[in-house]
């Protein structure tokens, strides 16, 4: 099993600004969720069939959802709600 692409925490998960992108990868998880920005940053969230959006503002995703994140600049901090 592969290495995940950012450190957790607690419920806090950071990933860097030196992640490799291939590493973040389109995939779903089994329950539902809403993923709270920490910090300012410009990573985008997108979803399947949809353009990408900031992660300036609670995203809520939806077990079985695919989606990804897409790399910015700075470090990125978010809250994992389940």
């Amino acid at each position: 099993m592969s290495e995940l692409p950012f450190s957790q925490e607690g419920d806090v998960r950071r990933f860097s600004h030196d992640v490799d992108p291939e590493e973040l990868k389109w995939h779903r998880d089994d329950e539902d969720r809403t993923v709270v920005p920490l910090n300012d940053n410009d990573w985008m969230f997108q979803r399947d069939n949809s353009l990408p959006e900031r992660m300036d503002k609670e995203i809520t995703i939806a077990r079985g959802e695919w989606h990804r994140v897409i790399k910015g600049s700075t470090d990125l901090l978010v809250r994992i709600v389940k």
